[in-house]
């Protein structure tokens, strides 16, 4: 029985460790949503502008503003698939979540 007991605080730990993962999943996700939203927001902004500048540094400097675009949505596109995976990876996890959370509820039942 005591081993049984070990058992299942192992799985709960588990379990516990595996939605901490879900949770800095869904913190970076919620990061990068962010960035795309700011992304967003600075094509908006150089579209109807005759100039545009980009932060180096602590300086800002003309750029391009074809150049800078095509940066801006290159960036937005990594982002775009960096969620993507996070998604998916998010999604196993609450999977693997449930499949554990149903075993440990199995487990206690069978006990009583």
């Amino acid at each position: 029985m005591p081993s049984e007991n070990k058992d299942t605080e192992q799985t709960i730990a588990h379990l516990q460790l595996i939605e901490q993962s879900v949770q800095n999943l869904q913190s970076q996700k919620q990061q990068f949503q962010m960035q795309i939203v700011e992304i967003e927001s600075a094509l908006k902004e150089i579209e109807p502008a005759k100039e545009a500048y980009k932060i180096v540094g602590n300086i800002m400097v003309l750029s391009d503003k074809s150049e800078l675009k095509k940066d801006l949505e290159s960036k937005k596109s990594i982002l775009d698939l960096r969620i993507k995976s996070i998604d998916k990876q998010e999604n196993q996890l609450r999977e693997k979540s449930q499949k554990i959370r149903s075993k440990v509820m199995e487990d206690m039942d069978s006990k009583d």
